[in-house]
Order: structure tokens, then sequence, then C-alpha cells
């Protein structure tokens, strides 16, 4: 609750009712203060008159006046410049480390925007805005959309700095790596990043001259080829045997079988043609990342790195065992997800590494020009107004459901801070508490 209040100061969300403090002085707040997130009083350089009189210091917020000497605050000098303390609860007064008393204002705050607050956080819907985003200006929908696009691709940016820094600075080996995860297509992701993080690219490329070499350690890594599995196919005892070679010769340990998800997905999805197309991309040397540099964001030339058809067995099973009709590897809009989840983030994070402003702008290029993706996230933003062109918006629109609704961050939300400032902002009669204490 006390985050609630801090987003009210800084926001001047109290409305337009007069200030005062609580033995009746007037307060006009000309600048609300720098926010501190490290210790300390909770606004720092703030600008407040009160009784006619101007003060420069900090601010501090509590739900309680009480938790002011709770926290030992007012034996703490750090905490003497504070010129006014705000509080949801007057319950007691507050002094400085030398006895003088701080000024106390209790926070204002429209009975609306308490009401909107309780709705958004307590709703069940994913979306708990759905039924207002079309009361929001297009333009605010489309400068939060751009800055979380931005905001979701430096997250993958961050995550592909920590795999630079464990493969010591090479590329193919996080290019390997986060493909391997992306080619789970949501399912099998973190199954698939754990298979590729224990049969390094530097062993397979020990044996990139042979596809059965590469199955059969990518197989047995990943647990599939375990002896009581029973399977009475050529091809899977072939596999099987290579591999408990390859194992005792570099001592190989292989994550567990049932790491992998085959429950109600379709066979399409299943892990087997997934790790075949692994073993694919691997024969004859990974290059990859050098490849998606050299098409510097072509979008054709990229589509062909990733149109790999799969041969013999593979080609015609989709698991041990089970023939199965030819299918195609990846489909377009597999394809686009590659482009989307992998491409994209390397060009982006390649460009800022190296400072080739090139390659970045090729990861928003990129995402432009691909279809969005259309899953049940981006169908529901769609469904409550937000026009999805490109992957790009997608992108955001996944960003924004994850990262804000389901945490029910709406204060952080642009969509959400608009929403509320209307209701704060009402000319109706203000409450003196901004939040009820749960």
């Amino acid at each position: 609750m006390e985050k609630l209040m801090h987003y009210v100061w800084k926001h001047r969300l109290w409305g337009s009712n007069p200030l005062s403090t609580n033995d009746g002085r007037p307060i006009r707040v000309i600048d609300t203060g720098l926010p501190n997130t490290d210790a300390g009083p909770d606004f720092f350089n703030a600008k407040v008159e009160i009784g006619g009189k101007l003060w420069v210091g900090n601010v501090e917020i509590h739900v309680r006046a009480s938790d002011w000497k709770r926290h030992g605050h007012d034996h703490d000098k750090a905490y003497d410049n504070v010129i006014l303390h705000v509080v949801d609860k007057d319950d007691a007064p507050v002094y400085r480390s030398n006895g003088e008393r701080i000024p106390q204002m209790v926070m204002p705050c429209s009975p609306q925007f308490y009401e909107r607050y309780e709705h958004l956080v307590n709703s069940i819907s994913e979306i708990p805005c759905s039924a207002q985003i079309k009361d929001v200006p297009g333009l605010v929908i489309t400068e939060w959309v751009e800055a979380l696009a931005f905001e979701r691709l430096h997250s993958k940016v961050r995550r592909l700095r920590e795999l630079l820094t464990t493969y010591n600075g090479s590329w193919e080996d996080v290019c390997y790596v986060t493909l391997s995860r992306n080619l789970g297509f949501g399912i099998n992701n973190d199954a698939l990043e754990r298979l590729a993080r224990c049969t390094p690219l530097r062993l397979l490329h020990k044996h990139s001259d042979s596809l059965l070499q590469l199955e059969a350690l990518l197989f047995g890594q990943a647990g599939l080829l375990d002896e009581s599995n029973q399977v009475n196919d050529h091809y899977f005892l072939q596999l099987q045997r290579e591999y408990a070679f390859l194992a005792n010769k570099f001592s190989l340990k292989p994550i567990e079988r049932e790491a992998w998800k085959m429950f109600r997905i379709r066979p399409q999805n299943f892990p087997y043609k997934r790790i075949a197309l692994l073993a694919q991309f691997v024969a004859g040397g990974f290059n990859m990342m050098a490849k998606i540099l050299d098409a510097n964001g072509d979008e054709k030339t990229l589509r062909e790195l990733f149109n790999v058809k799969l041969s013999g067995y593979w080609a015609e099973h989709f698991t041990f065992g089970e023939p199965s009709q030819a299918s195609q590897a990846l489909s377009d809009r597999s394809t686009d997800i590659i482009l989307i989840n992998t491409v994209a983030p390397l060009y982006y994070a390649y460009g800022e590494l190296t400072d080739d402003y090139e390659m970045t702008d090729c990861a928003i290029g990129l995402l432009e020009q691909l279809k969005p993706e259309r899953n049940s996230i981006v169908d529901k933003f769609v469904f409550a107004g937000i026009e999805c062109s490109d992957a790009l918006t997608s992108q955001a629109l996944i960003q924004l459901k994850c990262e804000y609704c389901d945490a029910k961050k709406c204060i952080y939300c642009k969509i959400g801070h608009r929403l509320l400032s209307a209701a704060a902002l009402k000319p109706q009669q203000i409450t003196g508490a901004a939040v009820k204490p749960q």
C-alpha cells in the first residue's frame, strides 16, 4: 500500500482540493522531489510551501505516522532534513533527532481513484482494464506499446549478455543455445536449452561430419535413448549403441526423460523432430550466427537459413518406431517465431555490444516486417481495441501481459496510469485516505 501512496505523491493525484497539515497550515506542493530507491527518505529535494513559508528538503511516506518511530527515524540523522511526513493514518506526531516536530499531512485522494485501483488489482480478468482501454487516447497507447517493445528486447538482450559471459564471448555458442531454446516453441523451451547446455557445441563440432553421431549425442543427452524405453526400432537401437560409446568416451550425463512435455500436444510439436532439426543445423559445422549477420536483416535470406529439410529417418517419423507422412520441418509461422525470438534479439544484442547500430536497426526493421504472433494474449488485446499489425507490436503486448497485467503492476503501466489519473482528478469530494489498510 505504501507503493500506492508513493505513486499518488509522485504523480500529484490528490485532485484540486486544498492540502493542509494536521494542524491546519495550508500546503502547496511546488516539486514532489526525486524518488529514492535506496536507503533514506522516499523523495529527495522536494519543494513545499507550508503556511506561506518555502521548504526545500526530503519527503517521507508511511501508511501510519507511528511507523516513523517504529522504523527508528526519530533517532536517525539521515531523516533530519525531512520537511513533510505524508501518511494515510495520523496516529502519532513525528520528530527529528533533535526533538523538532515535523509537519505532517494525511494523503488525500478521490474515492473514484481507490475504487478503480481496487477494481484493477483485484480483477479476475486476465486484462483488468480491457473494458476501459477504448477510453485511453490512441497516442498514449502507441507510445506505451513502443516503449514495451524495446523493454522486451532489452530483457532478451540482458539474457544474451549473460550467455555471452558464460561462453567467453562466443557468439556462435550463444546463438546455438538461444536457437535450441526457441525450437521448443514455448512447450519444451527449458528442456531444449538444458540439452544444448549439456551438449556443448565444441563436442558436436567434433562429430559434425556424421549426422548419425550428432543425433546419437543429442537424443542420448536428451534422455530419449534410455534403455528402459523398449523400442523395437532398428534406427533407435543404432543410435542407442552409438550414444553408449560416445557417452563412455566423453563422460556424458543426460538430462532426465521426464523433462520433456509430450502430453496433449500435436505430433508435429513432439521434441523428437525438434532435436533432429537441431542436429541438422549443426551438421557440417554450426556457423549460424555468422550467416545471420551476413543476411543483414533481409527477411528472405533469413527464412532460407531456417528452411532446412529433414532427411532419412526423421523425414518420415514423429517419434521412434512410429512412421508418419512426410511434413515440413518448420512451418512459415514457426519460422516467424524463430526470427522474432532468436534472430531479432541477436541482432540487437550484437549491435549494442559492438556499437554497430546498423544491426540494432536490423532487429527493429525485421520485427516491423514480420506478421504479428497469433496467440491468446495478442487476441485479447486486439479484442479490447489495440491494433496489432506487426511482430514488434505483438512482442510489446506479450510484455504488457506478462510483466504488468499478470503482476498487477497497474500503477506502473501507462494505460493503468491514465485510467487511475482520470479517476483521481475527477472534481468530486475528496476522502482523507488514499487506500484502506489491509
